[in-house]
């Protein structure tokens, strides 16, 4: 079992990201900046972008590593039934629970009405959605399209495309007959536990340099945004809707960190505290997938969760674990249809639930893939899909705060089912990385 983490040299680091996050969202938007500003902005541009390189260039071989680990670590691969069912529920109830925050904020606080558009394009929206013979009557495409996207027939494509989820699959097998070789396995178990170690060790060595590349990249995308002149005027325009996507994932932290508290019995604002690096990432890289290294070094460095729980659950969290995406795909398709006076009945918001969760598990962790999602959901109760302009121009921004909620979700899964997966590592537990 893990020791308790040391929290004296966290606090600097975080302090500092802290600090660098602050910093770079509240420097493009100081009047006066924006002429000498954009003779420098390429510069903070590829300063994020080569941090951000740099995260994901680790996150395919840390992935395939670390569920191989996650998996080898217990030992018997028998005994990764429980767990495995416990993580899979835990993630499917945490999914509901945020498309039902999405709807219930939207139906309460109803955003759209903020946004309408004139009536004559609203009639023409509702006539169109009326006269679609096409209309998707459920969701079985959807589900099959999720279950088909477990296997590839080009592993080394996947990886290329980071197209995460059957090299999950396909570690979790490869791994699990591993633990059937017996001694003669014992080689290649050792080469794969310590190429994780070092993949580890690799992520610590990038976070050295955190801070910067976080302030790159936010100063780098909210300074585009506001040289153009779309900044504010966006902000103000979609204030409504922006205000009630976010509260609902506030509402979504709390639900999660009430669970933490329930299930482990530990303080929930230690552990934020512990996944604050974490978290700051998700927001700068906007991508779960490029925030994946530093996700799984905090929940085992910091917060103490175990390596099998945190090689396991957080991997395959960050593929089919979208409670961000799929509250903000419910709520986004929801404004839409008040936005354009296209009255939805109590099925169709159904609907939308049903479709919303599947179709976030079906979403990229790169950044703006649940906009790509998004058409799914509207195409399942007929919204016209130019409504998407709407939320376009603001998706960008919101897409930051909906993949931290993603991300901290990873992260309180792994600590729930962390006893499951103690329970079962019987005498063969991971080694422990350095603190």
């Amino acid at each position: 079992m893990n020791a308790e983490p040391s929290h004296s040299k966290t606090w600097p680091m975080v302090m500092a990201i802290g600090l660098a996050l602050l910093l770079a969202i509240a420097g493009p938007l100081i009047p006066g900046l924006a002429s000498p500003f954009g003779r420098v902005l390429p510069l903070f541009e590829a300063g994020g972008d080569i941090f951000l390189r740099l995260l994901k260039m680790l996150v395919v071989p840390l992935v395939v590593c670390s569920v191989m680990a996650g998996v080898l670590g217990l030992g018997d691969v028998r005994k990764l039934r429980r767990p495995a069912a416990l993580t899979l529920l835990f993630f499917l109830v945490t999914t509901l629970i945020a498309v039902g925050i999405g709807l219930l904020c939207v139906n309460a606080i109803r955003p759209g009405d903020h946004a309408a558009l004139p009536e004559e394009s609203a009639t023409a929206a509702v006539t169109a959605r009326l006269d679609r013979p096409d209309r998707p009557k459920d969701t079985g495409a959807i589900l099959a399209n999720v279950v088909r996207m477990l296997f590839t027939d080009n592993l080394f494509a996947s990886a290329a495309k980071m197209d995460l989820l059957p090299l999950i699959f396909f570690a979790m097998v490869f791994a699990g007959l591993l633990t059937t070789r017996g001694a003669a396995g014992e080689p290649l178990k050792k080469l794969i536990f310590e190429t994780n170690e070092l993949l580890l060790q690799f992520v610590l060595l990038i976070m050295k340099v955190a801070p910067l590349g976080i302030f790159c990249l936010v100063v780098g995308r909210f300074g585009e945004k506001n040289l153009k002149g779309q900044l504010y005027g966006e902000l103000v325009k979609t204030a409504w809707y922006m205000g009630t996507i976010v509260s609902g994932l506030a509402i979504q932290v709390v639900v999660l960190l009430v669970l933490y508290a329930l299930f482990t019995r530990r303080s929930p604002w230690r552990f934020l505290r512990d996944m604050s690096r974490s978290l700051l990432t998700a927001f700068s890289t906007a991508s779960s997938s490029a925030t994946l290294p530093v996700t799984i070094e905090c929940a085992i460095d910091r917060a103490g969760v175990s390596r099998q729980a945190s090689d396991f659950v957080i991997p395959l969290g960050s593929t089919i674990n979208m409670n961000g995406t799929a509250h903000y795909e419910a709520g986004a398709a929801l404004f839409i249809a008040q936005a354009m006076n296209i009255p939805l009945t109590f099925m169709d918001q159904i609907v939308i639930a049903l479709t919303a969760t599947l179709a976030a598990i079906g979403a990229a962790g790169i950044p703006e893939a649940g906009l790509v999602t998004m058409v799914i959901v509207l195409n399942a109760v007929g919204l016209p899909e130019s409504g998407l302009a709407m939320i376009l121009s603001v998706d960008w921004l919101l897409d930051r705060f909906r993949t931290t909620v993603n991300v901290f979700g990873d992260a309180v899964g792994a600590a729930v089912v962390d006893p499951a997966f103690r329970s079962v590592a019987g005498s063969e537990p991971v080694p422990a990385a350095d603190s």
